[in-house]
Protein backbone atom coordinates (compact mmCIF):
# COMPACT_ATOMS: atom_id res chain seq x y z
CA UNK A 1 0.00 0.00 0.00
CA UNK A 2 2.82 2.64 1.17
CA UNK A 3 4.74 1.48 -2.76
CA UNK A 4 1.30 2.09 -3.86
CA UNK A 5 0.75 5.41 -2.73
CA UNK A 6 3.85 6.66 -3.15
CA UNK A 7 3.56 5.82 -6.79
CA UNK A 8 0.39 8.02 -7.30
CA UNK A 9 1.72 10.65 -5.51
CA UNK A 10 4.55 10.79 -7.94
CA UNK A 11 2.75 10.64 -10.81
CA UNK A 12 0.19 13.17 -9.83
CA UNK A 13 3.40 15.54 -8.96
CA UNK A 14 4.78 14.99 -12.90
CA UNK A 15 1.46 15.39 -14.42
CA UNK A 16 0.52 18.87 -12.08
CA UNK A 17 3.87 19.95 -13.54
CA UNK A 18 2.92 19.10 -17.34
CA UNK A 19 -0.11 20.91 -16.77
CA UNK A 20 1.06 24.22 -15.44
CA UNK A 21 4.03 24.08 -17.86
CA UNK A 22 1.49 23.61 -20.90
CA UNK A 23 -1.06 26.42 -18.81
CA UNK A 24 1.90 29.15 -18.73
CA UNK A 25 2.44 28.78 -22.54
CA UNK A 26 0.56 32.11 -24.14
CA UNK A 27 -2.36 30.93 -25.91
CA UNK A 28 -1.69 32.87 -29.38
CA UNK A 29 -4.76 32.94 -31.98
CA UNK A 30 -2.54 34.40 -35.05
CA UNK A 31 -0.78 32.11 -37.34
CA UNK A 32 2.40 33.48 -36.76
CA UNK A 33 4.02 35.00 -33.88
CA UNK A 34 7.39 36.09 -32.16
CA UNK A 35 8.88 37.10 -28.73
CA UNK A 36 11.87 38.75 -28.28
CA UNK A 37 14.30 40.76 -26.11
CA UNK A 38 14.57 44.57 -27.64
CA UNK A 39 18.38 44.93 -27.21
CA UNK A 40 19.53 41.74 -28.62
CA UNK A 41 16.67 40.42 -30.42
CA UNK A 42 16.96 37.34 -28.31
CA UNK A 43 14.38 34.68 -28.98
CA UNK A 44 12.21 34.49 -26.13
CA UNK A 45 8.64 32.30 -27.56
CA UNK A 46 7.70 31.32 -31.34
CA UNK A 47 4.78 30.29 -32.79
CA UNK A 48 5.36 29.64 -36.75
CA UNK A 49 8.08 32.33 -37.24
CA UNK A 50 9.26 32.04 -40.54
CA UNK A 51 5.69 31.62 -42.13
CA UNK A 52 5.33 33.99 -45.05
CA UNK A 53 2.69 36.50 -45.05
CA UNK A 54 1.97 39.65 -46.12
CA UNK A 55 2.97 42.43 -43.23
CA UNK A 56 0.56 44.94 -44.09
CA UNK A 57 0.94 48.38 -42.61
CA UNK A 58 4.17 46.53 -40.35
CA UNK A 59 6.36 47.44 -43.59
CA UNK A 60 5.90 51.13 -42.30
CA UNK A 61 8.49 50.46 -40.38
CA UNK A 62 11.48 49.72 -42.71
CA UNK A 63 9.96 52.81 -44.89
CA UNK A 64 10.08 55.47 -42.11
CA UNK A 65 13.63 54.19 -40.28
CA UNK A 66 14.92 54.97 -44.31
CA UNK A 67 13.51 58.01 -44.17
CA UNK A 68 15.10 59.16 -40.95
CA UNK A 69 18.37 58.07 -41.85
CA UNK A 70 17.87 59.29 -45.78
CA UNK A 71 16.36 62.25 -45.11
CA UNK A 72 16.85 65.77 -42.81
CA UNK A 73 14.22 65.93 -40.39
CA UNK A 74 13.19 69.47 -41.46
CA UNK A 75 13.23 68.43 -45.67
CA UNK A 76 9.59 69.09 -46.97
CA UNK A 77 8.21 66.53 -48.22
CA UNK A 78 5.41 66.74 -50.92
CA UNK A 79 2.66 65.22 -51.94
CA UNK A 80 2.30 63.94 -55.26
CA UNK A 81 -1.03 63.54 -57.84
CA UNK A 82 0.68 59.32 -57.22
CA UNK A 83 0.12 59.83 -53.49
CA UNK A 84 -2.80 61.87 -53.10
CA UNK A 85 -5.20 59.22 -55.11
CA UNK A 86 -3.36 56.43 -52.83
CA UNK A 87 -6.22 54.39 -51.35
CA UNK A 88 -7.26 55.81 -47.70
CA UNK A 89 -5.97 59.16 -48.10
CA UNK A 90 -6.33 59.63 -44.12
CA UNK A 91 -5.35 63.30 -43.87
CA UNK A 92 -7.44 64.90 -46.96
CA UNK A 93 -4.39 65.54 -48.82
CA UNK A 94 -4.03 67.21 -51.82
CA UNK A 95 -1.42 67.42 -54.41
CA UNK A 96 1.42 70.18 -53.68
CA UNK A 97 0.61 69.69 -49.78
CA UNK A 98 4.49 69.38 -47.88
CA UNK A 99 5.08 68.67 -44.59
CA UNK A 100 8.38 68.24 -42.75
CA UNK A 101 9.81 64.37 -43.02
CA UNK A 102 9.83 64.72 -39.71
CA UNK A 103 6.04 64.93 -39.29
CA UNK A 104 5.18 62.60 -42.49
CA UNK A 105 7.18 60.00 -40.24
CA UNK A 106 4.52 60.87 -37.56
CA UNK A 107 1.70 60.48 -39.62
CA UNK A 108 2.95 57.52 -41.48
CA UNK A 109 3.60 55.73 -37.94
CA UNK A 110 0.66 56.56 -35.96
CA UNK A 111 -2.39 57.02 -38.45
CA UNK A 112 -0.49 54.53 -41.28
CA UNK A 113 -1.00 56.96 -43.71
CA UNK A 114 -0.52 55.11 -47.07
CA UNK A 115 -0.35 58.17 -49.50
CA UNK A 116 2.68 59.37 -46.56
CA UNK A 117 4.60 56.85 -47.30
CA UNK A 118 5.08 56.71 -50.61
CA UNK A 119 5.70 60.55 -50.30
CA UNK A 120 8.49 59.57 -48.20
CA UNK A 121 10.03 57.09 -50.92
CA UNK A 122 9.60 59.22 -53.82
CA UNK A 123 11.90 61.74 -51.80
CA UNK A 124 13.76 59.33 -50.50
CA UNK A 125 14.49 57.70 -53.84
CA UNK A 126 12.31 59.08 -56.40
CA UNK A 127 9.86 56.19 -57.14
CA UNK A 128 8.19 53.66 -54.92
CA UNK A 129 10.07 51.17 -57.21
CA UNK A 130 13.40 52.32 -57.03
CA UNK A 131 12.77 52.59 -53.08
CA UNK A 132 11.85 49.11 -52.61
CA UNK A 133 15.36 48.40 -53.98
CA UNK A 134 16.61 50.12 -50.82
CA UNK A 135 14.16 48.14 -48.88
CA UNK A 136 15.18 44.79 -49.68
CA UNK A 137 19.18 45.83 -49.22
CA UNK A 138 18.37 47.17 -45.93
CA UNK A 139 16.13 44.09 -45.13
CA UNK A 140 18.60 41.65 -45.96
CA UNK A 141 22.09 43.76 -44.23
CA UNK A 142 19.74 43.29 -40.87
CA UNK A 143 19.44 39.22 -41.58
CA UNK A 144 15.74 39.19 -43.03
CA UNK A 145 15.79 35.76 -44.70
CA UNK A 146 12.46 35.26 -46.26
CA UNK A 147 11.05 39.36 -47.26
CA UNK A 148 10.57 40.75 -50.02
CA UNK A 149 8.62 44.23 -50.46
CA UNK A 150 7.40 46.03 -53.44
CA UNK A 151 5.85 48.71 -52.03
CA UNK A 152 6.58 50.93 -48.67
CA UNK A 153 2.93 50.87 -47.45
CA UNK A 154 2.32 47.22 -47.20
CA UNK A 155 -0.78 47.74 -49.52
CA UNK A 156 -1.56 44.34 -50.64
CA UNK A 157 0.82 42.49 -53.57
CA UNK A 158 1.47 38.51 -53.63
CA UNK A 159 5.18 39.13 -53.73
CA UNK A 160 4.87 41.55 -51.28
CA UNK A 161 5.75 39.33 -47.33
CA UNK A 162 7.97 38.97 -44.69
CA UNK A 163 8.03 36.79 -41.86
CA UNK A 164 7.17 37.45 -37.51
CA UNK A 165 11.21 36.62 -37.61
CA UNK A 166 12.33 39.04 -40.07
CA UNK A 167 9.60 41.91 -38.57
CA UNK A 168 11.22 41.49 -35.19
CA UNK A 169 14.64 41.71 -36.96
CA UNK A 170 13.48 44.72 -38.48
CA UNK A 171 11.61 45.98 -35.40
CA UNK A 172 14.74 45.30 -33.10
CA UNK A 173 16.74 48.01 -35.63
CA UNK A 174 14.09 50.61 -35.63
CA UNK A 175 14.02 51.22 -31.62
CA UNK A 176 17.69 51.67 -31.60
CA UNK A 177 16.84 54.81 -33.13
CA UNK A 178 15.65 57.74 -30.74
CA UNK A 179 13.79 59.88 -33.64
CA UNK A 180 11.96 56.63 -34.51
CA UNK A 181 11.41 55.66 -30.62
CA UNK A 182 9.83 58.91 -29.86
CA UNK A 183 7.38 58.97 -32.67
CA UNK A 184 5.81 55.18 -31.90
CA UNK A 185 5.68 56.35 -28.19
CA UNK A 186 3.24 58.74 -28.95
CA UNK A 187 -0.27 58.34 -28.43
CA UNK A 188 -1.53 61.70 -30.04
CA UNK A 189 -0.50 64.63 -31.49
CA UNK A 190 -1.16 67.30 -34.20
CA UNK A 191 0.97 68.40 -37.88
CA UNK A 192 1.00 71.01 -39.26
CA UNK A 193 1.73 72.03 -43.25
CA UNK A 194 4.58 73.30 -44.70
CA UNK A 195 2.50 74.24 -47.38
CA UNK A 196 -0.40 75.16 -47.55
CA UNK A 197 0.59 77.14 -44.08
CA UNK A 198 -3.04 77.20 -42.26
CA UNK A 199 -3.62 73.48 -42.64
CA UNK A 200 -2.84 70.68 -39.32
CA UNK A 201 -4.19 67.89 -38.40
CA UNK A 202 -4.53 65.48 -35.53
CA UNK A 203 -3.44 62.57 -34.88
CA UNK A 204 -4.22 59.45 -32.98
CA UNK A 205 -2.06 56.57 -32.69
CA UNK A 206 -3.30 53.35 -34.00
CA UNK A 207 -1.89 51.01 -31.33
CA UNK A 208 -4.16 50.45 -28.71
CA UNK A 209 -1.85 49.36 -26.24
CA UNK A 210 -0.48 52.61 -25.22
CA UNK A 211 -1.54 53.97 -22.17
CA UNK A 212 -3.63 50.94 -21.73
CA UNK A 213 -0.64 48.29 -21.44
CA UNK A 214 1.89 49.10 -18.18
CA UNK A 215 4.84 50.10 -20.47
CA UNK A 216 3.96 50.05 -24.12
CA UNK A 217 6.44 52.44 -25.86
CA UNK A 218 5.05 50.88 -29.85
CA UNK A 219 5.60 50.10 -32.64
CA UNK A 220 2.65 49.84 -35.49
CA UNK A 221 -0.46 47.80 -36.32
CA UNK A 222 -1.77 46.12 -39.80
CA UNK A 223 -4.49 45.58 -41.25
CA UNK A 224 -5.54 43.98 -44.75
CA UNK A 225 -7.85 41.47 -45.81
CA UNK A 226 -5.11 39.52 -47.64
CA UNK A 227 -2.63 40.04 -44.39
CA UNK A 228 -5.66 39.90 -41.59
CA UNK A 229 -4.53 41.08 -37.82
CA UNK A 230 -0.75 42.30 -37.79
CA UNK A 231 0.85 44.20 -34.90
CA UNK A 232 4.01 44.95 -33.71
CA UNK A 233 4.55 46.06 -30.20
CA UNK A 234 6.61 46.94 -27.45
CA UNK A 235 6.75 47.70 -24.01
CA UNK A 236 9.37 48.03 -21.14
CA UNK A 237 9.09 47.20 -17.14
CA UNK A 238 12.07 48.31 -15.49
CA UNK A 239 15.65 47.03 -17.82
CA UNK A 240 13.51 44.58 -19.70
CA UNK A 241 12.12 45.65 -23.03
CA UNK A 242 10.16 43.39 -25.31
CA UNK A 243 8.72 43.31 -28.82
CA UNK A 244 6.39 41.47 -30.08
CA UNK A 245 5.55 40.60 -33.34
CA UNK A 246 1.66 39.09 -34.61
CA UNK A 247 0.68 38.16 -38.25
CA UNK A 248 -3.01 37.29 -39.53
CA UNK A 249 -4.88 37.26 -36.60
CA UNK A 250 -8.32 36.50 -36.80
CA UNK A 251 -9.66 40.13 -36.16
CA UNK A 252 -9.08 43.90 -35.40
CA UNK A 253 -8.97 43.05 -31.81
CA UNK A 254 -7.45 39.98 -31.45
CA UNK A 255 -3.85 40.71 -32.18
CA UNK A 256 -4.06 43.37 -29.12
CA UNK A 257 -5.06 40.54 -26.85
CA UNK A 258 -1.82 38.23 -28.40
CA UNK A 259 0.51 40.81 -27.88
CA UNK A 260 -0.68 41.43 -23.94
CA UNK A 261 -0.12 37.51 -23.83
CA UNK A 262 3.33 37.39 -25.26
CA UNK A 263 3.89 40.34 -22.93
CA UNK A 264 2.87 39.03 -19.39
CA UNK A 265 4.80 35.31 -20.37
CA UNK A 266 8.01 37.51 -21.68
CA UNK A 267 7.87 39.71 -18.28
CA UNK A 268 7.04 36.84 -15.68
CA UNK A 269 10.53 34.95 -17.39
CA UNK A 270 13.11 37.25 -18.68
CA UNK A 271 15.66 39.11 -16.77
CA UNK A 272 18.79 41.24 -17.45
CA UNK A 273 22.11 40.54 -16.39
CA UNK A 274 25.79 42.24 -16.84
CA UNK A 275 26.98 40.36 -19.91
CA UNK A 276 29.96 42.85 -20.88
CA UNK A 277 31.03 45.57 -19.53
CA UNK A 278 33.24 48.32 -21.08
CA UNK A 279 34.64 49.34 -18.19
CA UNK A 280 35.80 45.89 -16.98
CA UNK A 281 37.39 44.91 -20.41
CA UNK A 282 41.30 45.84 -22.09
CA UNK A 283 43.01 44.26 -24.83
CA UNK A 284 46.34 44.48 -25.94
CA UNK A 285 47.22 43.80 -29.48
CA UNK A 286 50.64 44.17 -31.23
CA UNK A 287 50.93 46.47 -33.74
CA UNK A 288 53.35 46.27 -37.13
CA UNK A 289 54.49 49.14 -39.08
CA UNK A 290 53.75 51.72 -36.75
CA UNK A 291 55.10 54.57 -34.10
CA UNK A 292 54.07 52.46 -30.85
CA UNK A 293 54.26 48.33 -30.82
CA UNK A 294 50.92 48.12 -28.69
CA UNK A 295 47.29 49.60 -29.05
CA UNK A 296 45.08 49.32 -25.98
CA UNK A 297 41.05 47.70 -27.46
CA UNK A 298 37.89 47.98 -25.50
CA UNK A 299 34.29 47.15 -26.08
CA UNK A 300 32.18 49.61 -28.32
CA UNK A 301 29.55 49.48 -25.48
CA UNK A 302 27.97 47.84 -22.99
CA UNK A 303 25.75 44.93 -23.16
CA UNK A 304 23.46 43.35 -20.99
CA UNK A 305 21.70 40.04 -21.97
CA UNK A 306 18.49 38.42 -21.27
CA UNK A 307 18.47 34.91 -19.10
CA UNK A 308 15.19 32.89 -18.88
CA UNK A 309 13.72 31.37 -15.96
CA UNK A 310 15.94 27.95 -15.20
CA UNK A 311 18.94 29.98 -16.63
CA UNK A 312 22.04 30.85 -14.58
CA UNK A 313 24.69 33.79 -15.23
CA UNK A 314 27.49 31.56 -14.11
CA UNK A 315 27.24 29.85 -17.17
CA UNK A 316 27.93 33.20 -19.22
CA UNK A 317 31.84 33.47 -20.52
CA UNK A 318 33.48 35.84 -22.61
CA UNK A 319 35.74 35.25 -25.63
CA UNK A 320 37.89 37.30 -28.25
CA UNK A 321 37.58 36.99 -31.63
CA UNK A 322 40.69 39.46 -31.97
CA UNK A 323 44.18 39.37 -33.98
CA UNK A 324 47.69 39.15 -31.86
CA UNK A 325 49.15 41.12 -34.64
CA UNK A 326 47.21 44.76 -36.91
CA UNK A 327 49.03 46.46 -39.53
CA UNK A 328 49.21 50.43 -38.62
CA UNK A 329 49.11 51.49 -42.14
CA UNK A 330 48.38 55.02 -42.81
CA UNK A 331 47.30 54.61 -38.81
CA UNK A 332 44.54 53.42 -36.78
CA UNK A 333 42.23 56.02 -35.27
CA UNK A 334 40.23 55.66 -31.83
CA UNK A 335 37.60 53.99 -32.06
CA UNK A 336 38.37 51.62 -35.31
CA UNK A 337 36.97 48.31 -35.03
CA UNK A 338 39.50 45.80 -34.79
CA UNK A 339 37.82 43.00 -33.45
CA UNK A 340 34.35 41.51 -31.08
CA UNK A 341 34.01 40.22 -27.58
CA UNK A 342 31.96 37.47 -27.88
CA UNK A 343 29.56 36.36 -25.20
CA UNK A 344 28.81 33.17 -25.13
CA UNK A 345 26.04 31.12 -22.88
CA UNK A 346 27.02 27.27 -22.11
CA UNK A 347 29.77 27.55 -24.70
CA UNK A 348 27.28 29.09 -27.65
CA UNK A 349 27.74 32.42 -28.73
CA UNK A 350 24.75 34.70 -27.94
CA UNK A 351 25.86 37.97 -28.39
CA UNK A 352 28.59 40.15 -29.69
CA UNK A 353 30.15 43.37 -29.34
CA UNK A 354 32.80 45.29 -31.46
CA UNK A 355 36.35 45.87 -29.75
CA UNK A 356 37.57 49.29 -31.06
CA UNK A 357 41.07 51.40 -30.63
CA UNK A 358 41.17 53.14 -27.30
CA UNK A 359 43.99 55.56 -28.95
CA UNK A 360 44.65 56.60 -32.02
CA UNK A 361 48.53 54.79 -33.29
CA UNK A 362 50.31 56.74 -35.88
CA UNK A 363 51.53 54.66 -38.94
CA UNK A 364 55.11 55.00 -39.38
CA UNK A 365 58.58 53.36 -37.71
CA UNK A 366 59.44 52.59 -33.81
CA UNK A 367 62.11 50.19 -33.22
CA UNK A 368 59.33 48.23 -30.61
CA UNK A 369 57.30 48.18 -33.64
CA UNK A 370 60.31 46.90 -35.91
CA UNK A 371 60.56 43.51 -33.28
CA UNK A 372 57.05 42.77 -33.54
CA UNK A 373 57.59 42.17 -37.16
CA UNK A 374 60.60 40.58 -37.08
CA UNK A 375 58.88 38.04 -34.53
CA UNK A 376 55.14 37.73 -36.02
CA UNK A 377 55.60 34.66 -37.45
CA UNK A 378 56.09 33.61 -34.03
CA UNK A 379 53.38 35.17 -32.10
CA UNK A 380 50.34 35.26 -34.66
Amino acid sequence: MKKFLTAIIFWTTIFSSVICAAASEPKILADSAILVEASTGRIIWEKNPDLEREPASMTKMLTCILALEKLNPLEEVTMSREAVTTEDNTLNWSTGDAVSAREMVTAVMLVSENGGALALAQAVSGSSSQFAYLMNDKAKELGCSRSHFVNPNGLPDSNHYSTASDMARIAVYCMKNQDFRDIVNTKRTSIRWAYPKDKWSELNNTNELLGKYKGSNGIKTGWTRAAGGCLTASAKRGDVELIAVIMHSPDHDTRFDDAENLFNYGFERVRMVDGINKDRIEKTVFVRGGEQATIHVVPQSDLDFPLMAGEDSKFLKITYDLPKIVDAGEGISEGTVLGEAVLRYNGKPVARVPLVAREDVKGGFSFSSLVVSIIAPIIS
